[in-house]
């Protein structure tokens, strides 16, 4: 089985390829064996989990641990094709992000009462995620210099390419939707959202002077609104079987050495990841929201961020959980929409702060209280604007490393960006939590949030989905 049709087209070159596939369809059906036992969405989900994570290590050990695992030919089919069941669910959900951010916008501001309370609204997303992202920054810098990153390090020049490097004012004006159809189809989520909110706010005020002209144009939006909620559950419904596919190619494609290699930075950002999660928690606390309550609720967005890797394509999920946890559709739409690309805890926040400290040790520069201090304001001023999909942390390193002075040294990140799947499933579950965190908090200062709802420990994404 080795010529062209079967190995460069095909890519099933290899009985192996075939025994992992038919492998992954037995597990296919047997969570959906589990689903007609009615164990519940986030017990499959976690099960699903649980068998990604063995399949990939099991891949990793028939292989003998290769080296490099994309080397071994059936190791590369075999990803391959996962990635169809994998990557193409996290695509499915890409397809939903720019209908349901715009058509929810719409939808919500079309149905505002009077009394709508939409620049308390954006000052207290911007506020509370900006806040949180510098918390972030602080307890990313903090751990580095306790694990003392990059200190007595082997880590040497590698081919790590930075990344092009803007200014703040060309990123606020990038904010600006000169071009909708351009914004949507690069997934400028902060320029949809302006465009949408322009007009939402422009069909509001027609439908004053108007009311019958705009009356076909409110029940096509909440026509639309029904139709994408409804795409939006079917997709979502798939999320158990694809969380097999998405850690197995994530374990088996990296391999044990690449991890063992920087085995210091992955438990370093992991406990920051925690820390940070743990304020997380306080802060909803503090606001009077029960922390396991939450977890409850949350378990399932949390689980989808781990394993997708991408806060973009967690964006249905996290504003339909945040309806069930009792939050205003119009701040869970809005904030969850604004998080995506901005304030991200993880990956704009706890990751930067750590490379630049990593570098610092490596390159035998001073870590002093003004060098800090610059890190820290740099580090969460850009975190605006920057896209929430996998891949976005090395954006984000080579703005930063490069506006404190270390832009020739981006070459120095080239081992942690080899096992950057296995950091971002931590970064990413941040940013989620964070969103889902900021939403909670702004809506319960806009006194809009249903506690009732929240505590209803009955009322999850599964009942929401299923």
């Amino acid at each position: 089985m080795d010529n062209t049709f079967l190995k460069d087209f095909l890519m099933i070159s290899s009985f192996n390829t075939l025994i992992w596939l038919f492998i992954l369809i037995l597990l296919f059906f047997f969570i959906k064996f589990l689903k007609k036992k009615n164990i519940n969405f986030s017990n499959r989900m976690l099960i699903g989990t649980g068998i990604g994570l063995l399949l990939g290590f099991v891949i990793q050990f028939i292989a003998k641990f290769p080296e490099n695992p994309l080397e071994v030919t059936w190791i590369n089919e075999t990803t391959k094709w996962y990635s169809l069941f994998g990557n193409g669910f996290i695509d499915l959900i890409r397809m939903l992000i720019v209908p349901l951010i715009v058509i929810s916008i719409i939808h919500i501001i079309i149905n505002l009462k009077q009394d709508a309370k939409i620049k308390q609204l954006t000052i207290y997303t911007l506020i509370i995620l900006f806040s949180t992202v510098a918390i972030a920054t602080l307890i990313g810098i903090i751990i580095a210099i306790l694990f003392k990153l990059g200190i007595n390090s082997n880590i040497t020049s590698g081919d790590a390419q930075i990344k092009e490097i803007k200014s703040l004012v060309d990123v606020l004006r990038n904010l600006i939707p000169k071009n909708p159809i351009e914004a949507m189809a690069s997934s400028n989520v902060i320029a949809v959202v302006i465009f949408s909110i322009f007009v939402g706010t422009a069909a509001k005020k027609m439908s004053k002077a108007f009311a019958k002209t705009m009356e076909s144009f409110t029940k096509l939006i909440e026509a639309l609104h029904k139709i994408i909620i409804s795409i939006t559950m079917t997709v979502i419904n798939l999320m158990p079987y694809a969380v097999i596919p998405l850690l197995a190619n994530t374990i088996a494609q990296r391999g044990i050495k690449s991890i063992l290699d920087v085995i210091l930075f992955i438990v370093a950002l992991y406990v920051a990841t925690i820390v940070m999660f743990v304020i997380h928690l306080i802060l909803l606390s503090l606001f009077g929201y029960n922390p396991w309550t939450y977890l409850k609720k949350a378990f399932p967005t949390l689980l989808l961020a781990f394993t997708s890797r991408s806060s973009l394509g967690c964006l249905p999920v996290t504003i339909e959980t945040l309806d069930t946890m009792g939050v205003n559709q119009s701040t869970s739409t809005f904030v969850a929409s604004f998080g995506a690309t901005t304030g991200m805890n993880g990956c704009a926040g706890i990751f930067p702060g750590m490379l630049i400290i990593m570098v610092a040790n490596i390159t035998g520069n001073p870590i002093n209280l003004s060098f800090l201090i610059m890190a820290l304001l740099v580090i969460t001023i850009s975190s605006i604007g920057i896209a929430g999909v996998p891949g976005t942390a090395t954006t984000s390193a080579s703005i930063n490393l490069s506006a404190v002075g270390f832009g020739q040294y981006f070459d120095l990140t080239s081992p942690i960006l080899a096992i950057d799947p296995i950091l971002d499933m931590a970064r990413t579950t941040l940013n989620i939590n964070g969103v889902l965190t900021t939403a909670l908090i702004v809506d319960k200062k806009l006194k809009q949030v249903d506690m009732e709802k929240f505590k209803d420990t009955n009322l999850k994404i599964d009942n929401t989905f299923l």
